[in-house]
């Protein structure tokens, strides 16, 4: 599943799911949690599990579809589970996670409902937003080894709130603790094995804000950027696409260990190449799909 532009849309909202759907977005987040509100909870789970059915992996329409459920602690997030796992979304993103002990109280969840819906066990992945309160982004060095888990995600207006400071200075950059987190978010990352997605623009009629933060999320090592307007596809998807050259020398490289396979290191075009050149040239392969 590529994540370089992962869309938002309200779970709730048949129109606008379908809009996302049939966007170039690379995937779809039907979300339950924060654009939904509470008295309407029951009616868009329902939808949504509709809606993955559909359109789904599953379906003739072969959409990669996450679904983002409520919170675990809250009293939707097993009735949430519990609809939406039987309709074999790609992914489910967990917001508010707060430890990796989260994410094995939802891979039993997850076994349990699949056991007992005929799925593959383990084909649900989950992404994780573990960085919506100051408390949870110590915890972010312990994601290694996390059942499911294929990305982590960086959430600048939640840690913000938490932290009584607005997400964004006037210039665009962020705030020394905000900033640190969004460190800490690629680092984790790293660590773990995984993708990191970077926060949400907030301004979809800001397209020079826009790309000038993608820039620096390409920069910065982030293999995507969280979407939540259809305007901000085509910018995202351009600047997480590597251009020719970059392509060119991923091959190059790869081609290169691929011949030597017992080697460590390499020279190519006068140059010392090493096993993290190899991993840096797989991602970007990875990236121009």
């Amino acid at each position: 599943m590529k994540l370089r532009s992962p869309l938002f849309a309200p779970g709730d909202s048949e129109r606008k799911a379908a809009k996302a759907i049939a966007s170039d977005a690379d995937c779809v987040i039907l979300d339950l949690e924060d654009s939904v509100a509470a008295p309407a909870k029951d009616a868009a789970r329902e939808m949504t599990a509709a809606i993955v059915r559909a359109n789904g992996k599953a379906s003739s329409r072969g959409r990669d579809l996450i679904v983002r459920v409520n919170p675990r602690g809250t009293p939707w997030y097993l009735l949430d589970l519990a609809a939406i796992v039987p309709a074999a979304p790609q992914a489910l993103l967990l917001p508010k996670c707060t430890s990796p002990e989260e994410l094995v109280a939802l891979d039993h969840h997850l076994e349990a409902l699949e056991t007992a819906w005929g799925l593959p066990i383990g084909g649900i992945k989950v992404i994780a937003l573990p960085t919506e309160t100051a408390a949870s982004v110590f915890q972010l060095g312990r994601y290694a080894g996390a059942p499911r888990l294929i990305a982590i995600c960086f959430g600048a207006e939640d840690i913000s709130a938490d932290l009584g400071v607005s997400p964004r200075k006037p210039d665009g950059s962020y705030p020394d603790a905000i900033a640190w987190t969004r460190g800490a978010t690629l680092a984790a990352a790293g660590a773990a094995g995984i993708l990191a997605l970077d926060t949400p623009y907030p301004d979809p009629r800001d397209p020079a804000g826009l790309l000038r933060e993608t820039q620096a999320a390409v920069a910065d090592g982030f293999a995507g950027k969280l979407l939540i307007h259809p305007d901000q596809i085509a910018v995202v998807n351009e600047a997480f696409t590597p251009d020719a050259d970059r392509i060119a020398w991923a091959i190059k490289v790869r081609d290169a260990f691929a011949a030597n396979p017992n080697a460590g290191v390499l020279s190519m075009d006068g140059k010392m190449l090493d096993r993290p050149h190899l991993r840096l040239a797989e991602r970007i392969l990875a990236m121009a799909g």
